[in-house]
């Protein structure tokens, strides 16, 4: 474990800089937006984090669009769509973004600078959901939102999409929480049956946001030394977004444990699973690819031995080269 540590510890030394500052940043933003009381500074996550609104008119490849999906719940995606493609089909990505199920929005520049290289470097039509937080929206309303999108997908899609997008190659796609979430939206869908238009085949799980009671050795390792996520803001945030007196192995965080649900039976598309060396979820992220193996699904692991946390949503070469290891898998 010595090794391993000393390891790590060269490995986050030898990341630019500029990575290393804003990663830092985002981890002493999410500290300070935390409150002792289980609440977050909402008007204060607001001013630190930069947004980024819709603009119909095409940039750097692609034009963008807000749309609310459920008055209800003011749930509402945000569209990215390349241009210059013509009647050349194009598959369909819905994208749950980050942030502990407490933080983080649609409207994020970093998520908008993400999805749009996302649609134009891939050509796909990217629907990112803004679906409601924690702790004023606990479990299970992200995923209710978040089905909510790929139901909306179903009756609504052909509206508003461009003619040339092609829902039955839909992927689900997210990260942290948001690949959480594509794991329970993407059983919940399976279990649905027949979605048609929609036909969802493939997930992509960027390392995804699971727990559990007992610790792994790499959250016992990492809890504080790597970049963006400490082992104290992950207990807070499932606490604040799991039902009231459940613990970190309740299902909707312990997907492997021994309350989940049995879905050998349910037919899943292919998974791709994304997992970091600097990642304190990385044990975790490991255990899920065996366990969906052990459920007869077909997994695919991309490893990246120097990555943090959300690496893919930073400016470095790492990002980039994330997006051409994708290109494969978005061919389905």
């Amino acid at each position: 474990m010595a090794s391993n540590c000393r390891e790590e510890t060269s490995m986050i030394s030898s990341l630019p800089r500029r990575v290393r500052c804003l990663s830092w940043l985002a981890k002493t933003g999410s500290y300070i937006c935390r409150r002792s009381d289980g609440t977050i500074n909402r008007s204060l996550g607001a001013w630190l984090i930069r947004k980024a609104p819709a603009n119909e008119t095409p940039s750097r490849g692609a034009y963008t669009k807000d749309i609310v999906i459920d008055e209800a719940t003011g749930v509402w995606v945000r569209l990215f769509v390349p241009v210059n493609d013509g009647d050349r089909a194009l598959p369909v990505v819905v994208y749950f973004h980050g942030g502990g199920f407490c933080m983080l929005s649609a409207r994020d520049k970093v998520y908008d600078i993400f999805c749009r290289r996302l649609a134009t470097r891939r050509r796909v039509v990217v629907v990112s959901v803004d679906y409601r937080l924690a702790p004023e929206h606990k479990c299970p309303a992200a995923y209710d939102d978040c089905f909510a999108a790929v139901a909306w997908l179903r009756e609504r899609g052909r509206e508003y999409l461009p003619p040339n997008a092609d829902l039955s190659r839909c992927f689900l796609m997210g990260e942290s929480a948001g690949g959480n979430i594509v794991h329970h939206v993407g059983c919940r869908v399976a279990g649905e049956g027949d979605m048609s238009p929609v036909n969802i085949v493939g997930h992509v799980l960027i390392q995804p946001f699971f727990g559990g009671v007992d610790r792994t050795s790499s959250e016992a390792r990492l809890s504080n030394g790597v970049p963006l996520i400490t082992l104290e803001a992950a207990d807070w945030m499932w606490k604040s977004f799991l039902p009231e007196g459940a613990t970190r192995d309740h299902p909707a965080a312990n997907v492997v444990g021994a309350d989940s649900p049995d879905i050998s039976g349910l037919s899943l598309p292919p998974l791709l699973v994304v997992v970091a060396g600097l990642d304190l979820l990385k044990d975790r992220n490991l255990q899920y690819v065996e366990h969906m193996k052990k459920m007869g699904k077909e997994v695919e692991l991309l490893f990246y031995e120097d990555g943090i946390h959300a690496f893919h949503l930073f400016p470095y070469d790492l990002s980039s080269k994330f997006l051409d290891d994708i290109r494969e898998f978005l061919q389905h």
